[in-house]
């Protein structure tokens, strides 16, 4: 089953190679891992969606806490929450089949960023899903290089900012884990 976890790190060189070696030592593959910056220019977002069992996701979340420059990790997989992919796509398209392509990048309300004389370059946001269906419907036009960003999530409303705020607030340097939501907290 794939796992999607959602680890607040801070902002320094070696963090990324620190927590991909815990993943390699586990001998865990990352399906997806995707970093950048946050609202807070010293905390960094890393969303790792990773094949995991229960029991083993939750040894991810415990050894990722073991791991010095992370803050906040939780798995948000089963919560409400929104994921999205974002793939440029380059496509063969010869003067005569730039129609049906066009087409088709209306159905799936994607974007045409770049034209040349034979070929169509496409921009995608959405679920994995349906990314994974453009790419299938425009295999057989030939396509000629593509990339994809990996998965980026973030849980619906505001409860984890509560949750982050409180923990923050006790200021016991003890990490706090609520059981309900199985997310945890290392302030």
């Amino acid at each position: 089953m794939l796992n999607t976890f959602v680890v607040h790190v801070e902002n320094k060189p070696g963090v990324l190679t620190r927590v991909a070696s815990l993943f390699r030592r586990r001998a865990f593959n990352i399906d997806s891992l995707t970093v950048s910056r946050t609202e807070k220019p010293e905390v960094s977002r890393m969303t790792i969606v990773v094949d995991a069992d229960r029991d083993q996701a939750l040894r991810v979340e415990a050894n990722l806490y073991k791991l010095v420059n992370v803050l906040l990790v939780e798995n948000i997989t089963g919560k409400p929450s929104i994921c999205r992919d974002l793939a440029i796509i380059k496509v063969s398209a010869a003067h005569n089949e730039r129609s049906p392509i066009l087409e088709i990048i209306n159905v799936f309300r994607a974007r045409v960023v770049d034209f040349a004389l034979d070929s169509l370059t496409i921009e995608i946001t959405g679920g994995e899903e349906k990314v994974d269906r453009l790419v299938e419907v425009l295999r057989p036009y030939g396509i000629l290089e593509m990339v994809r960003t990996g998965i980026v999530a973030m849980r619906r409303g505001t409860k984890l900012e509560e949750a982050s705020a409180a923990a923050a607030a006790s200021g016991n340097g003890a990490a706090t884990v609520a059981s309900d939501d199985n997310v945890s907290y290392s302030v």
